[in-house]
Protein backbone atom coordinates (compact mmCIF):
# COMPACT_ATOMS: atom_id res chain seq x y z
CA UNK A 1 0.00 0.00 0.00
CA UNK A 2 1.29 3.44 -0.85
CA UNK A 3 2.72 5.30 2.18
CA UNK A 4 2.89 9.08 2.53
CA UNK A 5 5.03 10.34 5.44
CA UNK A 6 4.36 7.09 7.32
CA UNK A 7 0.62 7.01 6.62
CA UNK A 8 -1.33 5.01 4.10
CA UNK A 9 -2.71 6.93 1.15
CA UNK A 10 -6.20 6.54 2.62
CA UNK A 11 -5.13 7.97 5.97
CA UNK A 12 -3.18 10.77 4.32
CA UNK A 13 -6.28 11.94 2.46
CA UNK A 14 -7.80 12.90 5.82
CA UNK A 15 -4.88 15.14 6.76
CA UNK A 16 -5.34 18.87 6.48
CA UNK A 17 -2.68 20.99 4.82
CA UNK A 18 -1.53 22.14 8.27
CA UNK A 19 -1.27 18.57 9.55
CA UNK A 20 0.69 17.49 6.48
CA UNK A 21 3.09 20.40 6.95
CA UNK A 22 3.60 19.59 10.65
CA UNK A 23 4.25 15.91 9.91
CA UNK A 24 6.79 16.82 7.23
CA UNK A 25 8.52 19.23 9.63
CA UNK A 26 8.64 16.53 12.34
CA UNK A 27 10.25 14.02 10.02
CA UNK A 28 12.72 16.58 8.73
CA UNK A 29 13.76 17.95 12.11
CA UNK A 30 13.10 15.20 14.67
CA UNK A 31 14.15 12.18 12.61
CA UNK A 32 12.45 8.81 12.09
CA UNK A 33 12.36 7.37 15.63
CA UNK A 34 9.39 9.37 16.92
CA UNK A 35 5.85 8.00 16.61
CA UNK A 36 2.45 9.68 16.52
CA UNK A 37 -0.77 8.46 18.12
CA UNK A 38 -3.70 7.43 15.92
CA UNK A 39 -4.14 6.90 12.20
CA UNK A 40 -5.32 10.50 12.00
CA UNK A 41 -2.80 12.31 14.27
CA UNK A 42 -4.01 14.99 16.64
CA UNK A 43 -2.85 18.60 16.53
CA UNK A 44 -3.37 19.54 20.18
CA UNK A 45 -3.03 23.19 21.20
CA UNK A 46 -4.61 23.42 24.66
CA UNK A 47 -5.53 21.35 27.69
CA UNK A 48 -7.80 21.96 30.65
CA UNK A 49 -8.90 19.43 33.24
CA UNK A 50 -9.97 16.19 31.55
CA UNK A 51 -10.08 17.85 28.11
CA UNK A 52 -7.63 18.38 25.26
CA UNK A 53 -8.44 20.78 22.41
CA UNK A 54 -7.22 20.58 18.83
CA UNK A 55 -6.34 23.43 16.48
CA UNK A 56 -9.94 23.59 15.24
CA UNK A 57 -11.34 23.92 18.75
CA UNK A 58 -12.70 20.38 18.98
CA UNK A 59 -12.40 18.95 22.47
CA UNK A 60 -11.33 15.41 23.36
CA UNK A 61 -11.96 13.51 26.56
CA UNK A 62 -8.48 12.46 27.65
CA UNK A 63 -8.78 8.97 29.08
CA UNK A 64 -5.17 8.01 28.46
CA UNK A 65 -2.69 10.69 29.52
CA UNK A 66 -1.53 9.77 33.01
CA UNK A 67 1.18 12.43 33.00
CA UNK A 68 -1.31 15.19 33.77
CA UNK A 69 -3.03 12.85 36.20
CA UNK A 70 -4.80 15.56 38.23
CA UNK A 71 -5.97 17.33 35.07
CA UNK A 72 -4.29 19.35 32.38
CA UNK A 73 -2.94 22.72 33.52
CA UNK A 74 -4.25 22.34 37.06
CA UNK A 75 -4.24 25.92 38.42
CA UNK A 76 -2.71 24.96 41.78
CA UNK A 77 0.27 23.36 40.04
CA UNK A 78 0.60 26.16 37.47
CA UNK A 79 0.58 28.78 40.24
CA UNK A 80 3.19 26.87 42.25
CA UNK A 81 5.44 26.60 39.20
CA UNK A 82 5.06 30.28 38.42
CA UNK A 83 5.71 31.44 41.98
CA UNK A 84 8.87 29.35 42.41
CA UNK A 85 10.25 30.15 38.95
CA UNK A 86 10.06 33.85 39.82
CA UNK A 87 12.28 33.34 42.85
CA UNK A 88 14.85 30.58 42.29
CA UNK A 89 15.60 27.51 40.22
CA UNK A 90 18.90 25.75 40.83
CA UNK A 91 20.17 22.31 41.88
CA UNK A 92 20.55 20.11 44.94
CA UNK A 93 24.10 21.16 45.85
CA UNK A 94 22.74 24.14 47.74
CA UNK A 95 20.63 23.97 50.87
CA UNK A 96 16.96 24.63 50.14
CA UNK A 97 13.79 24.00 52.12
CA UNK A 98 11.65 23.13 49.08
CA UNK A 99 13.22 19.75 48.33
CA UNK A 100 13.21 18.78 52.02
CA UNK A 101 9.63 19.84 52.62
CA UNK A 102 8.49 17.80 49.65
CA UNK A 103 10.69 14.80 50.49
CA UNK A 104 9.25 14.62 54.00
CA UNK A 105 5.68 14.94 52.74
CA UNK A 106 6.25 12.29 50.05
CA UNK A 107 7.97 9.82 52.40
CA UNK A 108 5.06 10.13 54.82
CA UNK A 109 2.89 8.36 52.23
CA UNK A 110 5.13 5.26 52.28
CA UNK A 111 5.66 2.51 54.85
CA UNK A 112 8.17 3.73 57.49
CA UNK A 113 10.98 1.47 56.26
CA UNK A 114 11.04 3.31 52.91
CA UNK A 115 12.62 6.37 54.44
CA UNK A 116 15.01 7.98 51.95
CA UNK A 117 14.42 9.47 48.50
CA UNK A 118 16.65 10.45 45.58
CA UNK A 119 15.31 12.69 42.83
CA UNK A 120 15.70 12.39 39.07
CA UNK A 121 13.96 13.97 36.08
CA UNK A 122 12.31 10.90 34.54
CA UNK A 123 11.05 7.46 35.45
CA UNK A 124 13.71 6.01 33.15
CA UNK A 125 16.40 7.68 35.24
CA UNK A 126 14.72 6.53 38.44
CA UNK A 127 14.74 2.90 37.30
CA UNK A 128 18.32 3.24 36.11
CA UNK A 129 19.33 4.60 39.52
CA UNK A 130 17.36 1.87 41.31
CA UNK A 131 19.23 -0.82 39.40
CA UNK A 132 22.58 0.78 40.25
CA UNK A 133 21.61 0.84 43.92
CA UNK A 134 20.43 -2.79 43.83
CA UNK A 135 23.65 -3.93 42.18
CA UNK A 136 25.77 -2.13 44.75
CA UNK A 137 23.77 -3.62 47.62
CA UNK A 138 23.61 -7.22 46.37
CA UNK A 139 26.83 -7.53 44.39
CA UNK A 140 24.79 -9.00 41.57
CA UNK A 141 23.90 -7.71 38.11
CA UNK A 142 20.98 -9.86 36.91
CA UNK A 143 17.50 -8.39 36.53
CA UNK A 144 14.11 -10.08 36.12
CA UNK A 145 11.17 -8.35 34.39
CA UNK A 146 7.93 -9.44 32.73
CA UNK A 147 7.84 -10.45 29.08
CA UNK A 148 6.34 -7.21 27.72
CA UNK A 149 7.45 -4.76 30.42
CA UNK A 150 8.32 -1.14 29.81
CA UNK A 151 10.62 0.49 32.35
CA UNK A 152 12.38 3.26 30.43
CA UNK A 153 14.79 4.39 27.75
CA UNK A 154 18.26 4.68 29.29
CA UNK A 155 20.63 2.12 27.79
CA UNK A 156 20.45 -0.45 30.58
CA UNK A 157 16.74 0.07 31.29
CA UNK A 158 15.80 -0.03 27.61
CA UNK A 159 17.64 -3.36 27.60
CA UNK A 160 15.18 -4.44 30.30
CA UNK A 161 12.08 -3.17 28.49
CA UNK A 162 10.94 -5.89 26.08
CA UNK A 163 7.95 -3.81 24.96
CA UNK A 164 10.34 -1.62 22.96
CA UNK A 165 10.51 -4.45 20.42
CA UNK A 166 13.12 -6.48 18.60
CA UNK A 167 15.00 -3.35 17.55
CA UNK A 168 16.04 -2.88 21.19
CA UNK A 169 17.51 -6.26 22.22
CA UNK A 170 17.37 -7.43 25.82
CA UNK A 171 20.58 -7.27 27.80
CA UNK A 172 22.48 -10.43 28.66
CA UNK A 173 21.78 -9.63 32.32
CA UNK A 174 17.97 -9.69 31.82
CA UNK A 175 15.54 -12.59 32.14
CA UNK A 176 11.82 -12.32 31.43
CA UNK A 177 8.88 -14.10 33.03
CA UNK A 178 5.36 -14.58 31.72
CA UNK A 179 2.89 -11.81 32.36
CA UNK A 180 0.60 -12.75 35.31
CA UNK A 181 -2.50 -12.90 33.11
CA UNK A 182 -5.42 -14.17 35.19
CA UNK A 183 -7.77 -14.06 32.18
CA UNK A 184 -5.70 -16.60 30.26
CA UNK A 185 -3.92 -18.51 33.04
CA UNK A 186 -6.77 -18.60 35.53
CA UNK A 187 -6.96 -16.47 38.67
CA UNK A 188 -6.35 -19.53 40.85
CA UNK A 189 -3.07 -20.28 39.05
CA UNK A 190 -1.46 -16.87 38.71
CA UNK A 191 0.43 -16.69 42.02
CA UNK A 192 1.91 -20.17 41.67
CA UNK A 193 2.87 -19.82 38.00
CA UNK A 194 4.36 -16.37 38.51
CA UNK A 195 6.53 -17.65 41.36
CA UNK A 196 7.58 -20.70 39.31
CA UNK A 197 8.65 -18.45 36.45
CA UNK A 198 10.66 -16.21 38.79
CA UNK A 199 12.31 -19.35 40.21
CA UNK A 200 13.25 -20.50 36.69
CA UNK A 201 14.61 -17.05 35.78
CA UNK A 202 16.82 -16.96 38.86
CA UNK A 203 18.12 -20.46 38.10
CA UNK A 204 18.86 -19.53 34.49
CA UNK A 205 20.78 -16.40 35.48
CA UNK A 206 22.93 -18.44 37.84
CA UNK A 207 23.41 -21.19 35.27
CA UNK A 208 24.88 -18.51 33.00
CA UNK A 209 27.21 -17.25 35.73
CA UNK A 210 25.16 -14.11 36.46
CA UNK A 211 24.34 -13.29 40.07
CA UNK A 212 20.76 -11.94 40.29
CA UNK A 213 20.28 -8.48 41.79
CA UNK A 214 16.62 -7.53 41.50
CA UNK A 215 13.07 -8.27 40.50
CA UNK A 216 11.65 -5.16 38.78
CA UNK A 217 7.86 -5.12 38.49
CA UNK A 218 5.31 -2.54 37.35
CA UNK A 219 2.54 -2.62 39.95
CA UNK A 220 -0.25 -2.96 37.38
CA UNK A 221 1.69 -4.60 34.52
CA UNK A 222 0.45 -1.89 32.17
CA UNK A 223 2.35 -2.81 29.01
CA UNK A 224 1.68 -6.50 29.57
CA UNK A 225 -2.04 -5.77 29.32
CA UNK A 226 -3.21 -4.13 32.60
CA UNK A 227 -3.02 -7.10 34.97
CA UNK A 228 -4.22 -6.16 38.43
CA UNK A 229 -5.84 -9.23 39.96
CA UNK A 230 -6.15 -11.17 42.08
CA UNK A 231 -4.78 -8.75 44.66
CA UNK A 232 -1.86 -10.31 46.50
CA UNK A 233 -0.73 -12.65 43.72
CA UNK A 234 2.78 -11.12 43.70
CA UNK A 235 3.58 -12.10 47.29
CA UNK A 236 4.84 -15.61 46.59
CA UNK A 237 7.19 -14.51 43.80
CA UNK A 238 8.58 -11.58 45.79
CA UNK A 239 9.16 -13.76 48.87
CA UNK A 240 10.99 -16.32 46.75
CA UNK A 241 13.16 -13.64 45.14
CA UNK A 242 14.10 -12.21 48.52
CA UNK A 243 15.01 -15.64 49.87
CA UNK A 244 17.42 -15.88 46.94
CA UNK A 245 19.02 -12.53 47.78
CA UNK A 246 17.26 -10.34 45.21
CA UNK A 247 15.75 -6.95 45.93
CA UNK A 248 12.19 -6.14 44.92
CA UNK A 249 11.96 -2.88 42.96
CA UNK A 250 8.39 -1.61 42.57
CA UNK A 251 8.02 0.49 39.43
CA UNK A 252 5.18 2.83 40.46
CA UNK A 253 5.52 5.18 37.50
CA UNK A 254 2.16 3.97 36.17
CA UNK A 255 0.38 2.54 39.20
CA UNK A 256 1.37 5.12 41.82
CA UNK A 257 -0.06 8.40 43.11
CA UNK A 258 -3.58 7.06 43.84
CA UNK A 259 -4.03 5.63 40.35
CA UNK A 260 -5.29 2.21 41.42
CA UNK A 261 -7.74 3.54 44.04
CA UNK A 262 -8.00 2.60 47.75
CA UNK A 263 -4.18 2.79 48.07
CA UNK A 264 -1.68 5.49 47.26
CA UNK A 265 0.73 2.96 45.77
CA UNK A 266 0.11 -0.08 43.59
CA UNK A 267 2.29 -2.40 45.67
CA UNK A 268 -0.03 -1.83 48.65
CA UNK A 269 -2.83 -3.69 46.81
CA UNK A 270 -0.63 -6.77 46.98
CA UNK A 271 0.29 -6.41 50.66
CA UNK A 272 3.96 -5.86 49.84
CA UNK A 273 6.76 -3.59 51.04
CA UNK A 274 9.40 -3.07 48.34
CA UNK A 275 13.09 -2.44 48.87
CA UNK A 276 13.06 0.35 46.27
CA UNK A 277 10.13 2.21 44.71
CA UNK A 278 10.49 4.23 41.52
CA UNK A 279 8.22 7.15 40.64
CA UNK A 280 7.77 9.29 37.53
CA UNK A 281 5.19 10.55 35.02
CA UNK A 282 2.35 11.96 37.19
CA UNK A 283 4.64 13.19 39.96
CA UNK A 284 4.78 16.76 38.66
CA UNK A 285 1.66 16.73 36.47
CA UNK A 286 3.85 17.39 33.44
CA UNK A 287 6.83 19.07 35.07
CA UNK A 288 9.82 16.69 34.82
CA UNK A 289 10.42 15.10 38.21
CA UNK A 290 10.85 11.49 39.29
CA UNK A 291 12.38 9.64 42.21
CA UNK A 292 13.66 6.46 43.78
CA UNK A 293 12.39 5.84 47.32
CA UNK A 294 14.69 3.44 49.17
CA UNK A 295 15.17 1.65 52.45
CA UNK A 296 18.13 3.34 54.17
CA UNK A 297 20.10 0.11 54.61
CA UNK A 298 19.74 -0.65 50.89
CA UNK A 299 21.00 2.80 49.92
CA UNK A 300 23.92 2.78 52.35
CA UNK A 301 26.49 0.96 50.16
CA UNK A 302 25.69 3.04 47.08
CA UNK A 303 25.90 6.29 49.03
CA UNK A 304 29.21 5.28 50.59
CA UNK A 305 30.85 4.28 47.30
CA UNK A 306 29.35 6.61 44.72
CA UNK A 307 28.54 10.30 44.57
CA UNK A 308 25.18 11.10 43.00
CA UNK A 309 24.27 14.33 41.29
CA UNK A 310 21.54 15.18 38.81
CA UNK A 311 21.63 18.74 37.46
CA UNK A 312 17.87 19.10 37.21
CA UNK A 313 16.63 16.29 39.45
CA UNK A 314 14.94 17.77 42.51
CA UNK A 315 15.27 21.40 41.41
CA UNK A 316 13.12 23.92 43.33
CA UNK A 317 10.60 24.50 40.51
CA UNK A 318 10.01 20.78 39.97
CA UNK A 319 9.71 20.18 43.71
CA UNK A 320 7.19 23.01 43.95
CA UNK A 321 5.12 21.37 41.21
CA UNK A 322 5.37 17.93 42.81
CA UNK A 323 4.40 19.35 46.20
CA UNK A 324 1.37 21.00 44.61
CA UNK A 325 0.36 17.68 42.99
CA UNK A 326 0.50 15.92 46.35
CA UNK A 327 -1.54 18.74 47.94
CA UNK A 328 -4.22 18.34 45.26
CA UNK A 329 -4.35 14.53 45.62
CA UNK A 330 -4.71 14.80 49.38
CA UNK A 331 -6.73 18.02 49.57
CA UNK A 332 -9.29 16.97 46.95
CA UNK A 333 -9.36 13.35 48.23
CA UNK A 334 -8.58 12.00 44.80
CA UNK A 335 -7.77 8.61 46.30
CA UNK A 336 -11.42 8.16 47.24
CA UNK A 337 -12.56 9.66 43.95
CA UNK A 338 -10.37 7.26 42.02
CA UNK A 339 -11.80 4.26 43.91
CA UNK A 340 -15.43 5.36 43.60
CA UNK A 341 -15.40 6.58 40.00
CA UNK A 342 -13.17 3.67 39.02
CA UNK A 343 -15.71 1.18 40.34
CA UNK A 344 -18.55 3.03 38.60
CA UNK A 345 -16.59 3.20 35.35
CA UNK A 346 -15.62 -0.47 35.45
CA UNK A 347 -19.24 -1.48 36.09
CA UNK A 348 -20.29 0.50 33.02
CA UNK A 349 -17.68 -1.28 30.91
CA UNK A 350 -18.81 -4.64 32.26
CA UNK A 351 -22.33 -3.69 31.20
CA UNK A 352 -21.06 -3.26 27.65
CA UNK A 353 -19.34 -6.65 27.90
CA UNK A 354 -22.75 -8.24 28.52
CA UNK A 355 -23.95 -6.87 25.19
CA UNK A 356 -20.87 -7.19 22.98
CA UNK A 357 -19.13 -10.60 22.64
CA UNK A 358 -16.08 -8.74 21.30
CA UNK A 359 -15.29 -7.83 24.91
CA UNK A 360 -13.63 -10.83 26.51
CA UNK A 361 -12.52 -9.29 29.79
CA UNK A 362 -12.76 -6.08 31.80
CA UNK A 363 -10.08 -5.66 34.45
CA UNK A 364 -8.02 -3.16 36.36
CA UNK A 365 -8.03 -1.16 39.57
CA UNK A 366 -9.17 2.35 40.32
CA UNK A 367 -8.84 4.51 37.23
CA UNK A 368 -6.53 2.17 35.36
CA UNK A 369 -8.62 -0.23 33.30
CA UNK A 370 -7.94 -2.79 30.60
CA UNK A 371 -10.62 -4.10 28.23
CA UNK A 372 -9.50 -7.17 26.28
CA UNK A 373 -11.09 -7.67 22.87
CA UNK A 374 -11.29 -11.19 21.44
CA UNK A 375 -12.62 -12.76 18.26
CA UNK A 376 -14.52 -15.29 20.40
CA UNK A 377 -14.72 -15.96 24.10
CA UNK A 378 -13.96 -19.67 23.88
CA UNK A 379 -10.58 -19.49 22.14
CA UNK A 380 -9.86 -15.98 23.49
CA UNK A 381 -8.11 -15.26 20.20
CA UNK A 382 -6.93 -11.62 20.18
CA UNK A 383 -9.08 -9.21 18.15
CA UNK A 384 -6.14 -7.02 17.16
CA UNK A 385 -7.69 -5.43 14.10
CA UNK A 386 -10.94 -4.67 15.91
CA UNK A 387 -8.93 -3.06 18.73
CA UNK A 388 -7.20 -0.79 16.22
CA UNK A 389 -10.59 0.20 14.84
CA UNK A 390 -12.01 0.88 18.31
CA UNK A 391 -9.06 3.05 19.40
CA UNK A 392 -9.23 5.11 16.22
CA UNK A 393 -13.04 5.16 16.23
CA UNK A 394 -13.02 6.63 19.73
CA UNK A 395 -10.49 9.24 18.62
CA UNK A 396 -12.76 10.32 15.75
CA UNK A 397 -15.64 10.69 18.25
CA UNK A 398 -13.57 12.72 20.71
CA UNK A 399 -12.29 10.16 23.24
CA UNK A 400 -8.60 9.30 23.62
CA UNK A 401 -7.18 5.94 24.73
CA UNK A 402 -4.52 3.50 23.48
CA UNK A 403 -3.91 -0.26 23.37
CA UNK A 404 -1.57 -2.68 25.11
CA UNK A 405 -0.64 -6.35 25.41
CA UNK A 406 1.42 -8.73 23.27
CA UNK A 407 -1.24 -8.73 20.53
CA UNK A 408 -2.22 -5.06 21.00
CA UNK A 409 -5.80 -6.18 21.65
CA UNK A 410 -6.36 -4.60 25.06
CA UNK A 411 -7.89 -1.15 25.40
CA UNK A 412 -5.58 0.72 27.77
CA UNK A 413 -7.65 3.29 29.67
CA UNK A 414 -6.10 5.73 32.18
CA UNK A 415 -8.42 8.67 32.85
CA UNK A 416 -7.33 11.61 34.99
CA UNK A 417 -7.88 11.13 38.70
CA UNK A 418 -10.40 13.97 38.59
CA UNK A 419 -12.80 12.01 36.37
CA UNK A 420 -16.43 12.28 37.40
CA UNK A 421 -19.51 10.20 36.60
CA UNK A 422 -20.46 12.38 33.65
CA UNK A 423 -17.05 11.74 32.09
CA UNK A 424 -17.36 7.99 32.66
CA UNK A 425 -20.86 8.08 31.14
CA UNK A 426 -19.58 9.96 28.08
CA UNK A 427 -16.84 7.37 27.63
CA UNK A 428 -19.26 4.44 27.95
CA UNK A 429 -21.76 5.99 25.53
CA UNK A 430 -19.04 6.72 22.99
CA UNK A 431 -17.54 3.24 23.23
CA UNK A 432 -21.05 1.81 22.87
CA UNK A 433 -21.46 3.80 19.64
CA UNK A 434 -18.12 2.59 18.24
CA UNK A 435 -18.82 -1.05 19.09
CA UNK A 436 -22.31 -0.81 17.59
CA UNK A 437 -20.89 0.56 14.34
CA UNK A 438 -18.37 -2.32 14.24
CA UNK A 439 -21.33 -4.68 14.17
Amino acid sequence: MTMINGFTATDAERLSATERALIERRERTLGPAYRLFYEHPLHIVRGEGVWLYDADGKRYLDAYNNVASIGHCHPHVVNALHAQAQVLNTHTRYLHEGILDYAEKLLATFPPALNQVMFTCTGSEANDLALRIARQHTGGTGLIVTELAYHGVTEQIAAASPSLGAGVPLGDFVRTVRAPDAYRLGAENVARLFAEDVRAAIDDLRRCGIKPAALLLDGIFASDGVLADPAGFMQQAVALAREEGLLYIADEVQSGFARTGAHMWGFERHGLQPDIVTLGKPMGNGQPIAAAVVRAEVLEAFGRNARYFNTFGGNPVSCAAANAVLEVIQGEDLLSNCAAIGAYFKAGLQGLAERYPLIGDVRGAGLFVGVELVTDRVSKAPATEATRQVVNGLRERGVLISSAGPAANILKIRPQLIFQREHADLFIDTLDSVLRDLG
